[in-house]
């Protein structure tokens, strides 16, 4: 297979990346719905064009929590994050020339009682295997109507994806999954685009994804529109990072990321505090890669994670994805520190935790984490690439 970068394609801004085999199995994570129905078609078709691009998640440092524009996926606050190998997703669009699956024709149609018809829309996707239908497909599709509108072209896609990262549990897969899907779909209908526009893009179908467009440390810029909301690449030349990913748990999350962020701005007294610190957090955590800082990087990072969660905590109704392993491992991290390791837990919208590390300690932190917390499991990612393509 031979594969082509990002930055080997549009300008030089990733390293090679590293397909991680185990599954687990951002920020805003997209929703499978499996049970929904399932349409197929029989009829041969001929493809405009095609394309299949792969990407990593990423895990924010300095976190993204609210949207100050919903269409147009606008934060609220400027965020720095880490893309990772292992942990990815791989996606070939198709754009039909003689129709798909929305077309007329014979097809198989078997649904749940609360299934969504998907009859009237023309897109086809199938995620590790399963055909999907209902809401995923209708976000993949809304996605890829701004590829089709400023393509200028009018045809259906097949879309296939596969993954090495759990939906829904707060391992950052919307990241992935938009960011090769952006890159597949603007590639297969012959947009020559930049790294910041294929960063503009990707945000549009999760806004984390804009950042997983580039490899290793990643500054979302907030932005006020469309034009100045993208991601951009960090040197992060003075430090070698790695994250521990503990996980306790691959099952969706209860409530959404989208739903959680809304009830957070609407009904929480710490959201506005919180957001108001973040840009001190950005600043301070920038000073301490340029400065080569691990210590420093890690306080800030840990103190902004609790930070979110505390406003989550205090929104009406809660918003609660720790579970009692949550406050476990939480603690483990604590320990570790004080032993002397350098170790500095992070959380996103899920119950799983991560540490950032020394890279060169990571290992040792991955081995008592082990020791401490025999249920859990416990894995070492180092940084990885950005978007990738497959010549």
């Amino acid at each position: 297979m031979n594969v082509t970068s990002v930055g080997e394609a549009t300008g030089d801004l990733g390293q090679a990346a590293q397909l991680g085999a185990r599954s687990y199995g951002t920020d805003a994570d997209i929703d499978i719905d499996t049970d929904s129905a399932v349409v197929s078609r029989t009829s041969a078709t001929s493809a405009l064009g095609s394309a299949t691009a792969s990407a990593n998640a990423n895990i924010a440092l300095i976190k993204y929590w609210g949207k100050a524009d919903e269409r147009l996926i606008i934060p609220r606050a400027s965020s720095l994050s880490l893309t990772l190998d292992g942990l990815t997703t791989r996606t070939s669009v198709e754009f039909l020339a003689d129709g798909g699956p929305g077309d007329t024709g014979d097809s198989d149609v078997s649904a749940s009682n609360n299934a969504t018809d998907t009859s009237a829309i023309a897109d086809s996707l199938t995620i590790d295997g399963k055909p999907q239908a209902g809401k995923s497909l209708a976000r993949v599709s809304r996605f890829l109507d701004i590829v089709r509108e400023r393509s200028g072209i009018d045809a259906p896609a097949r879309v296939v994806s596969s993954n090495t990262v759990p939906f829904g549990a707060g391992l950052a897969s919307s990241a992935s999954a938009f960011a090769a899907l952006a890159a597949a779909a603007s590639r297969a209908v012959g947009l020559d685009l930049q790294p910041r526009d294929l960063s503009r893009l990707a945000r549009r179908g999760s806004g984390s994804a804009c950042r997983s467009v580039f490899g290793g440390l990643v500054k979302w810029n907030a932005g006020h529109d469309d034009a100045t909301s993208y991601a951009e690449p960090v040197d992060d030349s003075k430090l070698d990072l790695a994250i521990v990913v503990v996980l306790i748990s691959g099952e969706k999350k209860p409530i959404s990321s989208r739903e959680a962020m809304r009830r957070t701005i609407a009904t929480s007294p710490l959201y506005d505090a919180w957001i108001d610190s973040c840009a001190s957090d950005l600043s301070e955590a920038l000073r301490a890669v340029a400065g080569g800082d691990v210590r420093r990087l890690g306080e800030v990072t840990e103190a902004n994670s609790f930070g979110m969660h505390a406003a989550m905590m205090a929104s009406r109704p809660a918003v609660m994805y720790w579970l009692p392993e949550t406050v476990e491992a939480l603690r483990a991290v604590a320990s570790i520190r004080e032993s002397g390791l350098g170790a500095w837990a992070t959380m996103d919208a899920g119950p799983n935790v991560k540490v950032l590390a020394d890279g060169r300690d990571a290992t040792k932190v991955a081995d008592e984490l082990r020791s401490r917390l025999p249920g859990c499991g416990v894995e070492v990612h180092r940084p990885g690439s950005g978007v990738r393509f497959e010549r």
